[in-house]
């Protein structure tokens, strides 16, 4: 049966099974601290947003799921920012068993991979580099929440917080304490600094870290897309932080004010955590968290959104257009064009369902159109920043939401390909003719 699959559904088939196994496990009594279980819809809203690495949450974490039931939320959150099949061929690789060529291609496809060779080599990078860099996260948090919260607790804490960041989760397990998410340290240079930290490594992507760890500091040896995404990255980080530190956070103490701009300005690219008041956020501070939401980290990371690829390919062919140029080229190549169609259609896919979904669940629950685009962008995106409005939406917006994370998730191509049965090559091309746009 398998074998009559692509891989793109069983990309997108594992993403299901995954969901359909954490949903039966948080229902289970043992997985709430009133020993009832969670009824299906809680429970399956959150199993899509821990396994799609979302953080967007209808119940507090900390105080409506039991140490059992945050334990499973963890391991959908660890499986779901690795990827399914990628933690299969990890548990085939550690029995001892070899990894077939279709197993390798399923990886290529997930990770977006240019090539099949060597697949099996940056498998074992990507996972040394994850356990590294989560451990490593978790001893340094460990001291902090250690202090607060007791040994046992504390060290529970920052290895749940660590993974939540490197995965791009934004699960987080404080409680009403600050506020909410991690308010409480929004002027701990440590925790800020370590969660900024895993954010951006697990939103660079593993192909990304490959290059780097290859090519060490030659930047002219690098791929180009991983100078284009590191530039993005790095424009996308400070150019936010600016805008909220001189308007959204103007009223803040000088220290504070600079780790809460960091900090906001990396978490909505798409961890979902926050050290201040999403609410206190002006109508044009929005609209920035919104676009940074849609935009997410880079292909074949733990990020999702439009990918930061894509709205670079996006801007390169406008710079192009007027510049009266017919290629589009960046750091001396040429893009190639398939690059261009694929950025133009995963970008309407994106636009037109958060118009969409944010137009019906402002229509179904009758809430200004404003703070539906913030929640739909999170849920899209795989954020999970919010202004407080999923746990109270309606049955019907939950479910958009629900379809909205898992799209954001398993990503736009591979939904295009799974829905395609098969592909059909032109035998033959039609006349052209010029069409006036503009």
């Amino acid at each position: 049966m398998l074998n009559r699959l692509s891989s793109f559904k069983i990309i997108s088939l594992s993403f299901l099974l995954l969901i359909f196994l954490g949903t039966v496990l948080l229902m289970l009594p043992v997985a709430t601290n009133d020993g009832r279980g969670a009824p299906l819809l809680t429970a399956l809203f959150t199993t899509v947003s821990a396994s799609c690495v979302t953080g967007l949450t209808v119940e507090n974490t900390a105080l409506y799921w039991s140490h059992w039931g945050q334990a499973v939320i963890l391991v959908l959150i660890q499986i779901g920012g690795l990827g399914v099949v990628t933690m299969a061929v990890a548990l085939t690789m550690a029995s001892g068993r070899r990894i077939d060529l279709r197993q390798r291609s399923t990886i290529q496809e997930a990770w977006g991979c240019s090539q099949l060779g060597g697949i099996v080599r940056i498998l074992r990078f990507v996972l040394r580099l994850t356990v590294g860099l989560e451990l490593a996260g978790a001893a340094v948090l460990a001291p902090v929440f250690c202090r607060d919260y007791g040994l046992g607790e504390g060290l529970w804490m920052a290895f749940f917080h660590s993974i939540s960041a490197f995965c791009n989760a934004g699960f987080d397990l404080m409680g009403e304490r600050g506020g909410g998410s991690l308010m409480a340290y929004a002027g701990d240079p440590v925790v800020n600094l370590v969660i900024i930290g895993l954010i951006i490594s697990g939103g660079l992507g593993f192909i990304t870290w490959a290059d780097l760890f290859d090519k060490g500091w030659r930047w002219k040896h690098y791929h180009v897309q991983t100078k284009i995404i590191l530039c993005m990255t790095v424009l996308l980080i400070l150019l936010p932080a600016a805008l909220l530190f001189f308007r959204d956070l103007a009223a803040e103490p000088l220290s504070q004010r600079v780790l809460m701009a960091l900090f906001q300005a990396v978490t909505p690219r798409t961890a979902g955590f926050n050290t201040m008041d999403i609410e206190s956020l002006t109508e044009a501070g929005r609209i920035v968290l919104v676009g940074l939401m849609l935009t997410g980290g880079a292909p074949g990371s733990t990020a999702g959104g439009v990918k930061v690829t894509t709205a670079f390919v996006l801007m390169a062919s406008a710079v192009a257009s007027l510049r009266m140029k017919t290629d589009i080229a960046c750091f001396k190549r040429r893009i190639a064009p398939q690059s261009l169609q694929q950025a133009v259609t995963i970008f309407l896919l994106y636009l037109g369902l958060f118009a969409g979904s944010t137009f019906l669940i402002s229509e179904i629950d009758a809430i200004p159109v404003i703070d539906c685009m913030v929640e739909t962008s999170s849920a899209l995106g795989t954020v999970g920043l919010s202004i407080g409005l999923t746990e109270h939406l309606s049955v019907a917006s939950q479910l958009i939401l629900i379809g909205l994370m898992y799209f954001g998730r398993v990503g736009a191509l591979t939904m295009i390909y799974t829905l395609n049965n098969q592909y059909r090559p032109n035998r033959g091309r039609l006349p052209e003719e010029k069409i006036t746009v503009g």
